[in-house]
C-alpha cells in the first residue's frame, strides 16, 4: 500500500530506523536491478558482470528510472500547494513516498523493483528554483522528458554523474555526510545567493534520496557548468595547491582528461588573459565567493575551468567539411538565470571588451599566450567539504611529511587566501590597457630610438644628501616644430608637497643644440 509521509529531519540519517527496515524487507537483494553483484568498484560506483554501471549495487538504469519517477511525483504534488514565504522549518522538512512496482493510487506502475523516494526541503528548493527563473514545467521537462545521460568521466570520488538531455542540469550522487552538510548549509547559503545571484558557487536545485536494496542513494541536482554541445579542448580542476596536483597517467589516458594545478602551470605558464574589466569582475566574484565559503568553514573546493579554443574549433570544423558536429554547434540557451560563466560574474563585464568573438556561447572570452581566442567555462565545485576533525588530522599528517602550505587540505581562511592568490595571479591575467594616442610619445623624424636613449638617460640619480632624481618626459605637440622636452623634478629625501621644483629645457631641431640650452 502506497504511503506519502511528511517527516521532520532529526539527528539520524535519512532512511534510518523503520523506513530503512521497510525498504530492506520489500526489496530483494538478488535482482538484476537492486543488489546486483559488482565486479569492480571505485568507492560506491562499480561495474557488474554485464558491464553496466552500478551504485551501491543498484544498476544505473534502475537508478535513473527511480529518480525520474520520484522527481515527477514530488514536483507535481508540490505544484498543487499554494505558494508562500519560506519559513525556517521548511529547510528541515523531508517528504517520503513509496513506489511499489504494481503502482498505487498515488504512484504509477513501473518495471523496477520497489523503492522509496525522499525529497528534502521541497518548499525551500522550490523557492530557490524560482530565484533562478526555473519554472516547475521546465524543471520537469529537462529532467524527466528524456532519459538521463550518464557521464563516463566521473572522477576518483566514486560518484555517479548524470546530465539532462537539454544540458541544463547535472545530477550527482553524494555521500551521507555531504548531504547532511548541505541540509545544514541551506539557510545561510541561499541567503547569500538571494542577495547576489551572480556567483561562481554551485546552484543546488534539489536534494533527494532513493532507498533501494536497503541502501540510501542521495543525489543533488545542480547547474551544468560544461555544456556537452561545446567541445572543451582542455579541462582543469584547480585548487591552488601543488602537493599531488598533477593528473595521473590513468587520467591522462581518458578521452576527456581533467588536469590539475601543476599541469596548468606547465601548459600555460603565462596564464589566461582577460580584458581588464572582465578580469576585475572575475576577481571580485572569486573574492566574494571565497568569503562566503570561509564563513561557512568550507574548504577543499576547486575551480573547474573548461577551455574551448575557438581557433582550433574553426580548423576542426573546416576539416570535417561542414558536417554536423555536435561538439561545435551552439548550445541551446539555458533556462536558468545566472547559469552560464558570463552571467555568473559581475554584471558590468557581461559585454564588450577587446576580445571579440562571433558567438560567446555563454563562455568568458579570453586569449592564451599565443593569441588564440578562447572561451572559458568556470565554476566552483566540491563545496560540501567542511573543516572538520578528520580534515584537521589529514592536514596535520600531511604537513609532517610535506610543506604545510602546499597541501590542499588546510584551514578555511588560509585555503581561501591561497585559492584567490593562485586564481588571480597565476591562472587569470589582465591584458594591459592600450595607451591612448594622445598620451603616446611621438618620435621625431630622423631621430632614432637608440640616439634618443644614448643622449637622454631616462633615470639618473643625482648626488647630494637630498637624493634628487632626474625624470625625463617626451612632450611633442602635432604641428609644432620637432622639440625634445625635458621635465626635471628635484625631490628631497622625505617627500613634501612644497619641496622640489621643476624647469623645462627645450632643444629645437632647426638649429644645432648649443652646449648651454636655454631654460625657462
Amino acid at each position: 500500500m502506497a504511503s506519502a509521509i511528511s517527516e521532520t529531519m532529526s539527528g539520524t540519517s535519512p532512511g534510518s530506523g523503520t523506513v530503512a527496515k521497510t525498504a530492506s524487507s520489500e526489496m530483494p537483494s538478488s535482482s538484476n536491478q537492486f543488489g546486483v553483484q559488482t565486479m569492480k568498484k571505485i568507492g560506491h560506483r562499480g561495474v557488474d558482470s554485464t558491464g553496466e554501471t552500478t551504485y551501491k549495487k543498484t544498476t544505473s538504469s534502475a537508478l535513473k528510472g527511480a529518480i525520474q519517477l520520484g522527481i515527477t511525483h514530488t514536483v507535481g504534488s508540490l505544484s498543487t500547494k499554494p505558494e508562500r514565504d519560506v519559513l525556517m522549518q521548511d529547510f528541515y522538512v523531508v517528504e517520503s513516498i513509496f513506489f511499489p512496482g504494481e503502482g498505487s493510487n498515488l504512484t504509477p506502475a513501473h518495471h523496477y523493483n520497489d523503492f522509496r523516494f525522499k525529497t528534502y526541503a521541497p518548499v525551500a528548493f522550490r523557492y530557490f528554483r524560482e530565484l533562478f527563473g526555473i519554472r516547475p514545467d521546465d524543471y520537469l521537462y529537462s529532467l524527466c522528458n528524456e532519459p538521463l545521460i550518464e557521464l563516463s568521466n566521473s572522477g576518483a570520488s566514486g560518484s555517479l554523474f548524470y546530465v539532462s538531455g537539454d544540458d541544463e542540469f547535472i545530477i550527482k550522487t553524494v555521500q551521507h555526510k555531504e548531504a547532511e552538510f548541505l541540509q545544514k548549509l541551506l539557510p545561510g547559503y541561499y541567503m547569500n545567493l538571494n542577495q547576489n545571484p551572480r556567483t561562481l558557487l554551485p546552484k543546488f536545485y534539489g536534494l533527494y534520496c532513493v532507498q533501494a536494496g536497503g541502501k540510501n542513494i542521495r543525489i543533488v541536482v545542480m547547474n551544468n557548468l560544461l555544456p556537452r554541445s561545446v567541445k572543451m579542448h582542455l579541462k582543469y580542476d584547480l585548487k591552488g595547491s601543488t602537493y599531488k596536483r598533477r593528473a595521473s597517467l590513468k587520467e591522462r589516458e581518458k578521452s576527456f582528461p581533467t588536469y590539475k594545478d601543476l599541469d596548468f602551470i606547465q601548459d600555460m605558464p603565462d596564464g589566461l588573459f582577460l580584458d581588464p574589466d572582465m578580469y576585475s569582475a572575475l576577481s571580485k566574484t572569486i573574492q566574494r565567493d571565497c568569503l562566503v565559503l570561509q564563513s561557512f568553514k568550507i574548504m577543499d573546493y576547486s575551480l573547474l575551468v573548461g577551455v574551448h579554443n575557438i581557433d582550433h574549433a574553426q580548423k576542426e570544423s573546416a576539416i570535417v567539411d561542414g558536417q554536423n558536429n555536435s561538439d561545435t554547434k551552439r548550445p541551446a540557451a539555458q533556462k536558468a538565470l545566472y547559469s552560464t560563466a558570463m552571467e555568473s560574474i559581475q554584471g558590468e563585464a557581461r559585454h564588450g571588451g577587446s576580445i571579440e568573438t562571433d558567438d560567446q556561447m555563454g563562455g568568458i572570452p579570453s586569449r592564451n599566450a599565443r593569441g588564440e581566442r578562447l572561451l572559458l567555462y568556470i565554476g566552483v565545485i566540491d563545496v560540501l567539504q567542511s573543516y572538520r576533525f578528520i580534515k584537521k588530522l589529514e592536514h596535520s599528517w600531511k604537513a609532517l611529511v610535506h610543506d604545510g602550505d602546499t597541501v590542499s587540505v588546510h584551514r578555511p581562511g588560509f585555503y581561501a587566501e591561497r585559492f584567490q592568490r593562485f586564481m588571480c595571479n597565476t591562472v587569470f591575467k589582465k591584458i594591459p590597457l592600450k595607451a591612448s594616442p594622445s598620451k603616446k610619445s611621438r618620435t621625431m623624424p630622423g631621430l632614432t630610438r637608440r640616439a634618443t636613449q644614448s643622449a637622454v638617460p631616462t633615470h639618473l640619480q643625482l648626488t647630494g644628501e637630498s637624493k634628487q632624481y632626474l625624470a625625463v618626459e617626451g612632450d611633442l605637440e602635432q604641428g609644432e616644430s620637432p622639440v625634445i622636452a625635458f621635465i626635471i623634478v628635484l625631490l628631497p629625501a622625505p617627500l613634501s608637497t612644497h619641496s622640489g621644483f621643476s624647469f623645462r629645457c627645450t632643444l629645437r631641431k632647426a638649429r644645432p643644440p648649443s652646449p648651454n640650452p636655454t631654460c625657462r
